[in-house]
């Protein structure tokens, strides 16, 4: 499964408060499943952390495994962008490229962000 950034703060969030949510009752229900993070996904999720904090986002970020954009990924990202344009459904760059990364792993996506997602033809989303 590829992890969407919505997760990624919602588990933090959890885990700052010291009890169970969505995000890890989610994780809890699949233990047997291997997750995964988007560059993008790590981005923007930094993006949230000043610079005196750098090392406790990065440390909260090591357990998940990266992938790292590629040529197959910046092709499907890239026609999924040319079929929303023409659809006259655009989503965010970001979320393009985390969306194509999915279609590519072929994994579902786990976010509470569907309705952007939604418009993606053939990525399974999963919410939490």
């Amino acid at each position: 499964m590829l992890l969407d950034t919505t997760f990624l703060i919602d588990l933090q969030r959890e885990f700052r408060g010291k009890r169970p949510g969505g995000a890890i009752a989610f994780l809890q229900s699949h233990p047997a499943s291997s997750v995964c993070i988007s560059l993008i996904t790590w981005l923007e999720f930094a993006e949230g952390y000043g610079s005196e904090h750098e090392d406790a986002c990065r440390q909260f970020l090591t357990p998940f495994p990266l992938v790292l954009p590629d040529v197959p990924i910046a092709w499907r990202a890239s026609r999924l962008s040319r079929f929303l344009r023409a659809k006259t459904r655009r989503i965010g760059d970001h979320d393009l490229w985390i969306a194509a990364t999915a279609l590519e792993l072929r994994v579902p996506l786990v976010t509470r962000n569907s309705s952007h997602f939604r418009q993606v033809p053939e990525l399974h989303l999963m919410s939490y």
